[in-house]
């Protein structure tokens, strides 16, 4: 390639995508009055973006429940934002679970992201699904409903192929959207794609997106999650154990690598994990093109 060739290249690949994708935040409930102004910090400093949607993680005990409840109607009422609480059926019978859901859409929350929630140790309920959880949702009120996905297919699933035909399951319930585990392999994530398709799952899979600030808390949720860390990534990430500000600099750029070339493959919205901080996300998005109107 020559020279002017090779500039021609870089300069379409630095003019990105000028904006022309749809973002979305996910954040979770704090835990304390220090946590509590970071998130709100973070939310103030994303709201300009003009996200979908902001979601709000839940744990399965009734404090946490109660705490994301809380968070996402504030967040509803202080700025507008359309705030998407995580629902699980773990630890919540059918009537308690209708009657939050009820809560919800009484608040003005419309949207809902279902999940089925981790089973703690020794959890002898009877399984209830995320496709049971859409459908009772579905049966309360017509929510905005997203569910979860694994590309890599998940930790519990038997196989590739019966992940697939839960995820068709959660979809013919009445699921709208779906939100995937984060990834760093965008093959992995193509192939998914494709193979939804292949089912009839015509609902958009929108890709998780995590800037990796901590690359050793990293592996161990991806071990965790059945996600695959590619060698390359590793190798960006040696030495910078003491260097938080070239981590932040390389998760930036990876994230910012990963949605041009989604967006290039057509995809169009974008769910960023930003684990309460509000910086990285920001100037990815900032400079992807998304900005305050």
């Amino acid at each position: 390639m020559s020279y002017a060739k090779e500039i021609d290249t870089l300069n379409n690949h630095l003019s990105g995508i000028n904006g022309d994708i749809n973002v979305s935040f996910e954040f979770f409930p704090p835990k304390n009055e220090n946590m509590e102004k970071i998130l709100w910090d973070s939310i103030h400093r994303l709201k300009v973006l003009k996200p979908k949607f902001v979601s709000v993680t839940y744990g399965a005990n009734s404090g946490e429940r109660d705490r994301t409840h809380s968070v996402v109607k504030h967040i509803k009422q202080e700025t507008g934002l359309e705030a998407a609480p995580h629902l699980t059926g773990i630890d919540a019978t059918p009537e308690e679970l209708k009657k939050i859901a009820q809560d919800y859409w009484d608040s003005g929350i419309r949207r809902i992201v279902a999940l089925r929630g981790d089973e703690p140790a020794g959890y002898d309920k009877k399984p209830f699904y995320a496709s049971d959880l859409v459908e009772l949702l579905r049966s309360v009120a017509d929510f905005d409903i997203s569910v979860a996905a694994y590309p890599e297919v998940h930790p519990e699933a038997k196989s590739a192929q019966a992940d697939l035909i839960n995820l068709k399951r959660k979809i013919d319930a009445g699921a709208n959207h779906v939100i995937t585990q984060f990834f760093f392999d965008i093959d992995s994530y193509l192939r998914f794609r494709d193979r939804c398709a292949s089912i009839g799952i015509d609902a958009e899979i929108v890709p998780g997106i995590l800037p990796v600030t901590n690359f050793k808390q990293l592996q161990k949720m991806a071990a965790i999650t059945n996600v695959k860390i590619p060698a390359w990534m590793a190798k960006m990430y040696e030495g910078l154990e003491n260097d938080q500000t070239t981590r932040n600099l390389v998760a930036a750029s990876i994230a910012m690598d990963m949605v041009r070339v989604l967006s290039r493959e057509g995809v169009k919205d974008f769910h960023f994990y930003t684990l309460n901080r509000s910086e990285l996300t920001y100037a990815i998005c900032h400079t992807l093109g998304v900005r305050p109107e």
